[in-house]
């Protein structure tokens, strides 16, 4: 009786350890899913100097899903449309986007390939793509959260 005991007393304690163990704590950290821009930073070299956060309306939303991108841009106050398409990939440290399809006025601001290349930093449910100058010094940054 004693034996059963302990076996019984050792597969509960054993059970309590497998039910508090995250099947998600090893997940890999992703970028596919549906994100919504929350603010940006504007930096004084690698110090961030300001934040700056969407106007009362104005709606930044982007999604990432098989390699492929899709972002949209609403602001009440301003008519013109914004959005595109593309492909993505990522790094550790880097998000690259080559858009092949986008609105008129993205495209009088697009640069002639139309890819750009941001250094990342992913969270499970954010990250902030930073762009810098020619010599790596960040500028700026588009810091958005996880929708789904």
């Amino acid at each position: 009786m004693k034996k059963l005991f302990i076996v019984l007393a050792i597969a509960l304690l054993i059970m309590s350890f497998a039910m508090n163990t995250s099947p998600y704590q090893n997940e890999p950290l992703s970028i596919e899913g549906t994100w919504e821009l929350v603010s940006h930073y504007n930096y004084d070299g690698e110090t961030i100097a300001d934040t700056v956060y969407p106007t009362d309306g104005y709606r930044q939303i982007k999604m990432y899903y098989n390699g492929k991108v899709m972002w949209t841009r609403y602001v009440p106050t301003d008519s013109v449309e914004w959005f595109g398409y593309g492909s993505y990939s990522i790094t550790d440290t880097s998000l690259t986007e080559q858009l092949e399809y986008m609105s008129s006025s993205m495209r009088k601001v697009a640069n002639p390939d139309m890819i750009w290349t941001m250094r990342l930093q992913l969270e499970k449910n954010r990250y902030s793509q930073i762009f810098t100058d020619a010599d790596g010094i960040p500028v700026n940054s588009e810091n958005y959260r996880r929708l789904d």
